[in-house]
């Protein structure tokens, strides 16, 4: 059966340039599979110019509604849903955002299929795509970048001013680092590419114990996954998948890093109920050592404690002060400055499309013509043609009513 994809207009402000499939990924899916149509909606703003989609062989058009199948990154305005389609975006809403509510009423309301990119998932429920590996490189950059500005040390360009990762790179071959101690929690995507990027500058990566205990002549990083920044309670071992399902009866172990970090670059997946990694009270603590946090998972006065707002890519970097818990001037004696943009891939959105696209293809397009055969489709719906949740996402009835 015929299926015709489009690749949607972006139309969340701030603008957001990114884009599911670059314009040889659209041509490498009508290749691999004959039956898949693609049309792509105008854009003035994407980071690949419609031309280069004409250059493809691909229609571009104002009016995509023929389509079956809705292609966008970002949430989709509410007065530009078309009703009874199939739709993939973020839409922030699997966590009960209160913001969104009025969107997946929405959604109901216009019987559209909607299926989050979030939703896209293994069986065991890992993640299959994002753009979690650029969120981890953008963000460990400008954190090596507020360091520079700070200190004076050196000057890096703005990532958004580069053309792409590998020029990013090159900027990076330009700079020395101070003999610091970096501390790099995760070890997902995002961890993976904030570590990508600490490799790159040739920062030797040492042992928790070494880390912890030895001083170094050269600059280091250690990376710590949550058994090693928790502990339980009873003083028995942790197993990291039971604090996943329960993390009650743990606390936080991270002073022990705090103690002799200068740089922290926090790239975990934080978990609702987990103890937080460190608190406004921890960092006040005289050997609270912390005086820099690049901050990729940016969850506000959340577990890290001097993430007290999201900075943006115009404006990207704050300080907090311990003692009065408040937001300084970068550079303020005493504070940690930091760096808390919540949008990181968009800086490099040439990229981060061409990675999603690759992810999307692998994972997604398949499903449509081999009758779903991993369930990957149908973990991933949440709402159905008949403009009602699925039993998968039925728990978010009480936010689609109000009563949560």
């Amino acid at each position: 059966m015929a299926i015709t994809f489009a690749v949607i207009k972006e139309r969340k402000n701030p603008p957001d340039r990114r884009v599911v499939f670059s314009p040889e990924k659209c041509q490498e899916v009508i290749q691999a599979f004959p039956e898949a149509n693609i049309v792509v909606e105008s854009s003035d703003i994407r980071i690949f110019s419609d031309d280069s989609y004409r250059e493809k062989g691909l229609t571009v058009s104002e009016e995509v509604s023929t389509a079956d199948v809705m292609l966008g990154v970002k949430e989709v305005p509410i007065d530009a849903l078309i009703p009874n389609k199939k739709y993939f975006f973020f839409s922030h809403t699997i966590k009960k955002q209160p913001y969104n509510r009025k969107l997946l009423r929405a959604i109901l309301d216009k019987k559209i299929e909607l299926y989050d990119h979030e939703t896209i998932v293994k069986a065991n429920g890992g993640r299959l795509i994002g753009f979690g590996r650029y969120a981890g490189l953008v963000g460990a950059y400008n954190g090596i970048r507020l360091l520079g500005l700070r200190d004076g040390l050196f000057e890096l360009p703005k990532v958004e001013h580069l053309a792409d990762l590998a020029e990013v790179k090159q900027e990076l071959d330009k700079i020395s680092l101070p003999n610091i101690k970096i501390l790099l929690t995760g070890t997902g995507k995002v961890a993976m590419g904030s570590k990508e990027i600490l490799d790159h500058l040739q920062i030797r990566e040492v042992s928790d114990e070494a880390y912890l205990t030895q001083d170094f002549d050269e600059p280091v990083y250690c990376r710590a996954d949550v058994t090693e920044y928790n502990r339980r309670l009873d003083g028995k071992p942790m197993d990291k998948y039971a604090f996943y399902a329960d993390p009650s009866g743990h606390e936080s172990d991270f002073m022990k890093y705090a103690k002799v970090t200068d740089f922290f670059v926090a790239g975990h997946f934080y978990g609702d109920g987990a103890p937080y990694l460190f608190t406004r009270e921890d960092a006040k603590h005289p050997d609270f050592k912390i005086n820099l946090v690049a901050d990729v998972s940016c969850d506000i006065d959340g577990p890290v404690a001097s993430t007290i707002k999201p900075s943006t890519i115009a404006d990207p970097f704050y300080a907090y002060d311990p003692a009065s818990e408040s937001e300084v001037t970068v550079g303020t004696k005493g504070s940690i400055a930091v760096m808390a943009v919540d949008n990181l891939p968009c800086e490099l959105p040439k990229d981060a499309s061409e990675g999603f696209g690759d992810m999307f293809m692998e994972y997604v397009i398949p499903a449509f013509f081999n009758g779903d055969a991993d369930g990957i489709l149908e973990r991933a719906q949440m709402t159905t043609s008949e403009g009602t949740l699925t039993e998968r996402y039925s728990y978010l009835q009480d936010y689609v009513d109000g009563k949560d």
